[in-house]
C-alpha cells in the first residue's frame, strides 16, 4: 500500500510517522519550501487526546524526548475582566501539557523527513478504480492507493473533493505572539483570558520558556494593513485598545515580541459524505476557532485514528483490495462527529467569550 498525504504540518507529519511505523509506503507533499517559511503559531495545548496518539505514532525514545520539553500547567481555564478581577474558573480532568509548536514539528520531522517532498503545490487528483494520481504545479505527478488531505484549512483536497464544504470567517482577528515567563505569573494554567470592553480578549498561556500572549477583538474594530504593521505599531495599536487594563496587561503587551496577525475561520459541519480512496484530516476538514482549545489534539487523534485504520487493513488489502473502503469510513464516521462537534463546541465558546459570529446552520 502506497499513501500519499498532502501536507507536511503536525497531522500529515504525525500521519506520516504512524504509517512508516507500521511499516506502510508513504509520500509527503508539502507546498511551502521548507519548513521554516511560515509562523502558525506558537504555545500549542495537549490534552490526554492529543498525547495518547502521539504516543500511537512516535518511536518511544522520540516521543519521550519531545514530552520532557513539555510545560505541566494547573489543569484549569480561568477568566478574569480587565481589571484582572476573578470573573470565571473552570477545572479540567486528565493531564493537560503546554508544549512548543515548532518543539513537536522538529520532533517528528527527523523520521519522516525522506518521504517528504517541499515546494509542490497540489492542482488535481484523479481517482481511476483502486488507484489515485496527484498531480502538482510542477508537472509532477504520484501515484498511490489513498490519498489524504493534511494541508489544512485552505486544503487543495477539500477544495476539488467537497467543493460544497464552506469556510467561513468567525469575525475576529487575533494577534499571537510571545512575553517573558515571568509576567505570566499566576497565571499558570491550560488557558487564561482576560476579557475587556468590545469583545477584546487577552490570552496567556506559559510554557517552559515563555507564555504566549494574544490579543483577539471584532475584525471591524481593528485597522486594515495588521500584517503590513511593524512589531513597534502593533504593540501600540493593542496598548491604545487596552487603554484603562490592569497595569499588568499593558506590561504584558508593553513587552510583547514576534507578534503577528490571524484572521481566526471556522469550517461550517456538512454531512457525511461517500467515502472513496480520498480522505482528510485535521482542520483540511474540521477548522475551527482556538475558543474549544481542540485543533492540535484533533488532528493529532485524526492521525492515530487513520493510522490504524490503514494497517488493520493493510494485509488484506494486499491480498484482495476488498477491507480498504470500509476502514476509510469506519475513520471517517468518528472524524466527521468528533470534529464537527469541537467545531460547533469552538463557535460556542466562541460567541460566548470572544464575540463570535455564529456559526452559519449550513
Amino acid at each position: 500500500m502506497k499513501v500519499i498525504v498532502i501536507g507536511a504540518g503536525l497531522g500529515g507529519l504525525a500521519l506520516a510517522s504512524g504509517l512508516l511505523r507500521a511499516g506502510i509506503d508513504v509520500a509527503v507533499h508539502e507546498r511551502d519550501p521548507s519548513p521554516h517559511v511560515r509562523r502558525q503559531g506558537y504555545r500549542l495545548h495537549l490534552s490526554d487526546m492529543g498525547i495518547d496518539a502521539l504516543t500511537s505514532v512516535m518511536a518511544p525514545e522520540r516521543r519521550a524526548a519531545f514530552l520532557a520539553t513539555a510545560h505541566t500547567p494547573s489543569p484549569r481555564f480561568v477568566r478574569f475582566d480587565h481589571t484582572l478581577a476573578g470573573v470565571e474558573v473552570l477545572e479540567h480532568s486528565g493531564l493537560h501539557l503546554s508544549i512548543d509548536r515548532q518543539t513537536l514539528r522538529e520532533s517528528l520531522l527527523p523520521e519522516v523527513a525522506e518521504t517528504i517532498t517541499y515546494g509542490t503545490r497540489l492542482t488535481g487528483f484523479q481517482v481511476v478504480a483502486d488507484r489515485v494520481t496527484a498531480r502538482f504545479d510542477d508537472g509532477t505527478t504520484v501515484t498511490g492507493d489513498v490519498l489524504v488531505g493534511a494541508d489544512g484549512i485552505n486544503s487543495a483536497v477539500r477544495g476539488q473533493y467537497l467543493p460544497h464544504a464552506r469556510i467561513v470567517g468567525t469575525g475576529l482577528v487575533q494577534l499571537y505572539g510571545k512575553i517573558p515567563v515571568e509576567l505570566a505569573e499566576g497565571m499558570d494554567n491550560v488557558f487564561t483570558a482576560i476579557t475587556g470592553p468590545g469583545h477584546r480578549v487577552v490570552g496567556v498561556a506559559p510554557t517552559r520558556d515563555y507564555a504566549t500572549c494574544s490579543f483577539g477583538a471584532r475584525a471591524e474594530d481593528l485597522p486594515a494593513g495588521l500584517n503590513l504593521m511593524t512589531q513597534d505599531q502593533l504593540r501600540s495599536l493593542v496598548m491604545d485598545l487596552t487603554h484603562g487594563w490592569h497595569p499588568l496587561v499593558r506590561r504584558m503587551i508593553s513587552q510583547w515580541y514576534d507578534v503577528f496577525p490571524l484572521e481566526l475561520r471556522t469550517s461550517v459541519p456538512i454531512p457525511p459524505w461517500q467515502t472513496t480512496r480520498v480522505t482528510l484530516l485535521g482542520d483540511a476538514a474540521h477548522a475551527m476557532s482556538p475558543a474549544a482549545g481542540a485543533g492540535a489534539n484533533l488532528a493529532l487523534r485524526d492521525a492515530a485514528a487513520l493510522t490504524q485504520a490503514l494497517t488493520q487493513a493493510l494485509a488484506p488489502v494486499l491480498a484482495r483490495g476488498g477491507p480498504l473502503i470500509p476502514a476509510l469510513r469506519s475513520y471517517e464516521q468518528e472524524m466527521i462527529d468528533s470534529g464537527f462537534a469541537a467545531v460547533r463546541m469552538s463557535a460556542a465558546n466562541g460567541a460566548r467569550l470572544l464575540g463570535q459570529d455564529p456559526l452559519p446552520s449550513s
